[in-house]
């Protein structure tokens, strides 16, 4: 009989994506149910997958709803013990984030096997309180901020893990980008005012001097106004948002800029595209500096924070990352050094064994 996983997940795409991953991998050799939010759910492709919805208060210090969503989520926490012991679940994965804690109590109070997923080069908080009840955490490095050394033996080392589709996808073989520019801006699944705004007028400088295309990613709010830009100043461009599948534009992408989300970086290093990351500041306990500061410090990508952002410093940036063809190169050779062992069986063949060591 096959072991029955629960994947916990929600909120932002940084969450919901490595969900998936994880169903893919599993479901095969595993029955697999996920949970998630309805903010997870925008994510979630729900013919694809089997998505059950718990909508997990946040527990912010508000005295007038404390109370309330205190109640809610003891509510929660017997409505996820009566499924899991009605479904007989075996393990519970989580990929973090608040909308996991009433599952991981209720795991915890059923006694069932817990693994954790810490993409992030920062141990996120809700890991951080579950940590000493789980058998391991997925991780892929050993050395991520704010870390328990007593636990550092349940550190379960992995390749970044990457949806399926991106192994099959022909890697990026410009070894210059000053010729033809095609620019990936990306700034997650939030969306980003300071890419959508700020970066727009870097990109007509730049077409200014060069040959310039644009993908960039945005929300559906700020879509047309984006699009007449664009078209205002004759730059070729093509827009999409979160929900649509970015393969179709990082395939044609020899230059990126990008937010320091785990998932991104993962993808970009992989199909071997430097990136200039630009980090969300409001990350919770910065992760996303930490994130960019591992790529950078294997000299795979530039790494810029937003208070030291302005146009002049930016386009500084771009024009050295251009016309700096040895470096350009060296950031796609460090790439693919980091990423060759990175296969979807790999990544298969060591979650499932470390599932069933159990």
């Amino acid at each position: 009989m096959k072991k029955k996983v629960l994947i916990s997940t929600g909120g932002s795409g940084g969450h919901v994506i490595p969900a998936t991953i994880f169903y893919d991998h599993l479901k095969n050799n595993f029955d697999v149910f996920i949970f998630s939010d309805k903010r997870g759910c925008k994510f979630l492709n729900v013919e694809k997958y089997p998505v059950k919805v718990l909508n997990t208060p946040q527990l912010k210090l508000n005295i007038l709803t404390l109370p309330f969503n205190l109640m809610k989520i003891f509510i929660l926490i017997i409505k996820s013990l009566i499924f899991i012991k009605k479904n007989n679940i075996d393990i519970l994965i989580s990929t973090g984030g608040y909308m996991s804690l009433p599952l991981c109590i209720a795991s915890k109070l059923a006694n069932i096997d817990i693994y954790l997923f810490e993409p992030n080069m920062v141990l996120g908080r809700l890991n951080n309180i579950f940590l000493k009840f789980s058998k391991k955490i997925f991780c892929y490095s050993s050395d991520i901020k704010n870390f328990p050394l007593r636990f550092l033996k349940k550190i379960e080392l992995i390749e970044p893990m990457l949806r399926k589709e991106f192994y099959s996808v022909k890697k990026n073989k410009s070894i210059s980008v000053k010729a033809k520019i095609n620019l990936l801006i990306i700034g997650g699944s939030q969306g980003a005012k300071l890419f959508d705004f700020t970066l727009k007028e870097t990109t007509l400088e730049l077409s200014k001097k060069y040959q310039l295309k644009v993908f960039h990613q945005t929300n559906f709010s700020n879509y047309e106004n984006l699009k007449f830009f664009y078209n205002k100043h004759n730059i070729i461009s093509e827009l999409f948002d979160f929900d649509e599948n970015v393969i179709e534009y990082i395939k044609d992408t020899n230059l990126a800029i990008t937010r320091a989300g785990a998932s991104t970086l993962s993808e970009l290093t992989f199909l071997n595209i430097p990136f200039l990351a630009i980090p969300l500041p409001t990350a919770r306990d910065d992760h996303q500096y930490q994130n960019a500061l591992f790529y950078k410090n294997k000299n795979c990508c530039w790494l810029l924070k937003e208070d030291l952002l302005n146009q002049e410093s930016l386009i500084k940036i771009l024009q050295n990352i251009i016309e700096n063809y040895d470096d350009y190169l060296k950031k796609k050779t460090n790439m693919k050094n980091f990423s060759y062992q990175n296969t979807w069986n790999k990544i298969n063949q060591k979650l499932i064994s470390t599932i069933n060591e159990y």
